[in-house]
């Protein structure tokens, strides 16, 4: 519902309305005063009373705005973020409006990734460690022997708690920014080299065949956080493959970067969805191989912002998967 002067573009202009119409309305009463015999001392009065009214119904539609923020933004410290305001308004409380309306946007989608994610993550948790228990509780009950099968499914269950936990603080400290960041020149042959030996041990059956053109490609950047960031794409592309499909890192020359591209012959992900994959907390859904904590991606793009450089999803090269293109600058911004 529009509010008075709602129409008008500016606070100057609606003051200069409310002004004009005040110094109308005395000018009106002065002459119909003087027209209809009405005392002198009584016009001022009724000047004074109907200006009043007038700046009251004009000014209800300048503040109000002010008051539905105020209100909504109590609300949202009490936790309810589906709070909006109206924002008919053209002038710079009108913007004001706008924009409160659209953080209170983004904190609700904040709000319902949090609730989501920590419903996830309790689940991930529990999982694991009810399979840890039930393990523990049959070989101490001499159900089961302590044997090389039992072990291993109690390390595979205790890997994965390893590997949420590891996430989780990684993405904390790379958002408020205490992980340190050591520059240097990073080769990629080396890099691309201690990642296949990694996975060959943990996906032996995978095959791994990684390319880097020329052979000499290096990008300055941290080597840590490159090889944390290449090791999650390349181990999440192994994950949604089938066990026949070969996955292909590749690198090489692109204009003045660095470009860095993994590609998978999973399920891919929607194009609705590219753009999302790299907000903490986003899960695919997992009739698409959405099964992970939604921090993998996340923690990816933070260490490409921290390198300068850009990360999304680009089109498959066949038309089917996923492929996730990287480019690096190659050169070194001054500390």
């Amino acid at each position: 519902m529009m509010r008075p002067l709602d129409r008008l573009s500016s606070i100057k202009l609606k003051l200069s309305a409310v002004i004009v119409a005040a110094v109308a309305i005395s000018a009106i009463v002065s002459q119909l005063g003087l027209a209809l015999g009405v005392p002198v001392w009584i016009r001022p009065v009724i000047s004074v009373i109907l200006a009043l009214a007038i700046v009251q119904v004009f000014s209800h539609g300048i503040t109000s705005p002010l008051r539905e923020m105020a209100a909504a933004a109590r609300r949202m410290a009490a936790g309810d973020y589906s709070t909006r305001v109206t924002a008919t308004s053209r002038d710079e409380v009108g913007d004001l409006a706008r924009s409160f309306n659209s953080m209170a946007a983004q904190l609700e989608a904040v709000e319902q990734q949090r609730r989501e994610f920590v419903a996830t993550v309790s689940h991930d948790l529990r999982t694991p460690i009810a399979a840890l228990r039930a393990n523990l509780e049959n070989i101490i009950d001499g159900v089961s022997e302590a044997d090389e099968v039992s072990l291993g499914q109690m390390l595979r269950q205790t890997e994965r708690l390893g590997r949420m936990v590891s996430q989780l603080l990684d993405l904390s400290r790379l958002e408020n920014g205490a992980d340190p960041f050591q520059r240097t020149s990073v080769t990629i042959a080396a890099l691309f080299g201690d990642i296949e030996r990694e996975l060959q041990l943990t996906a032996p059956d995978q095959k791994l065949t990684m390319t880097v053109e020329p052979e000499d490609l290096a990008v300055p950047g941290d080597s840590d956080r490159l090889h944390q960031l290449l090791v999650n794409l390349v181990d999440n592309a192994r994950k949604v493959s089938p066990p026949d499909a070969p996955v292909q890192p590749l690198a090489r020359y692109h204009d003045d970067d660095v470009r860095i591209e993994v590609e998978d012959r999973g399920p891919g992900i929607p194009i609705e969805q590219r753009a999302l994959v790299f907000d903490r907390f986003h899960r695919v859904d997992p009739a698409r191989g959405g099964t992970g904590s939604g921090l993998g991606l996340a923690i990816a793009r933070w260490i490409v912002d921290l390198h300068d450089g850009d990360i999304r999803i680009a089109e498959p090269s066949d038309g089917t998967g996923c492929r996730v293109v990287i480019d690096l600058p190659t050169h070194q911004e001054p500390t």
